[in-house]
């Protein structure tokens, strides 16, 4: 099995992981916010079968390496009933956003332990900055590594783009009502398939800035 081989297995786990650790913070704040709906399906939760959806989890990622993009993708979506909230607004801009900024949370946490190799010494440097071969034990564990780091901004990004059914729509719905609220809710979903599949340009206008700055500490 080559590296690339190995990157891509790294990948689907990372992906199953993020997006599972997603959906569990989405349960947990909404819990913490008045609603147990989702604690109460076991949804707070990082075993993947509670979160696997057929087509974010399993046909997304597989268009999107055919397509020759970032791995993108959702699970199935956190139950939330909004009526048990003790304020509607915040409390549902809350459950949305902590989805993505747990994903932010990872990745932080991949790019600490990237700059501990980093530092260690010198062979760490190395291997963590692309200057050595595949013989070193500590490539696998970097490779493993920058997939939790650019998935997880990835995800962290991509799900605060304001199209549904993204947790960022969760946010601009709050300032739209009547007609344009309901065309907005509707359409939703047509418009993140054109913004994934017409419009790969632009997302990669999003996601390169925010890797950058995390990147950027590698140095």
């Amino acid at each position: 099995m080559t590296l690339q081989h190995v990157n891509l297995v790294f990948e689907l786990i990372v992906f199953v992981f993020a997006i599972s650790f997603h959906e569990s913070a989405h349960a947990w704040m909404a819990n913490r916010c008045g609603d147990p709906t989702a604690r109460m399906l076991g949804r707070i939760t990082l075993n993947p079968v509670k979160h696997i959806d057929p087509i974010g989890t399993i046909l997304m990622p597989v268009l999107a390496y055919f397509a020759h993009i970032p791995t993108l993708g959702w699970a199935k979506p956190t139950p939330v009933n909004p009526s048990n909230f003790k304020n509607p607004v915040r409390d549902d801009i809350l459950t949305s956003v902590v989805g993505p900024i747990s994903n932010f949370l990872v990745a932080t946490v991949a790019l600490l332990l990237l700059i501990g190799i980093s530092s260690s010494s010198t062979a760490g440097y190395a291997v963590v900055h692309g200057a050595m071969g595949s013989n070193s034990p500590l490539v696998p564990i970097t490779l493993l590594l920058f997939a939790f780091l650019e998935i997880n901004v990835i995800l962290g990004v991509f799900n605060l783009i304001p199209v549904p059914p993204l947790d960022g729509s969760h946010v601009l719905r709050h300032f739209l009502s009547g007609s344009a609220l309901m065309v907005y809710d509707r359409l939703g979903f047509f418009g993140l398939f054109i913004l994934v599949y017409f419009a790969p340009g632009l997302l990669d206008r999003l996601f390169t800035p925010v890797l950058a700055f995390f990147l950027y500490f590698l140095r």
